[in-house]
């Protein structure tokens, strides 16, 4: 059943064009080169060390890898880091 609100959720976004991120509570990355990153609708940090920072989201873990990685604003739905961002994974 829950899968099924999912599957109408995202066609009424895509009917109405509405931005799936926020009809579906999906995270939203933005990298700005491989220095900065933000990330809306995260649910909390799992880990965080300088070259590594794991995250919650709806859709599984994010993994963030990387060298002198900082967390240099947090808000309950969205996260600024930055440092030498090499990679970005995604679990479910």
């Amino acid at each position: 059943m829950k899968e099924d609100v999912s599957k109408v959720k995202k066609a009424f976004a895509d009917m109405l064009d509405y931005p799936r991120d926020v009809m579906l509570d999906l995270p939203k990355v933005t990298m700005i080169g491989n220095v900065e990153l933000i990330i809306d609708n995260h649910k909390g940090i799992i880990e965080y060390k300088s070259d590594l920072i794991r995250l919650n989201s709806k859709c599984g873990v994010i993994k963030l890898v990387g060298d002198d990685l900082v967390i240099k604003e947090i808000q309950p739905e969205e996260m600024y880091v930055t440092g030498n961002i090499k990679s970005i994974e995604f679990f479910q």
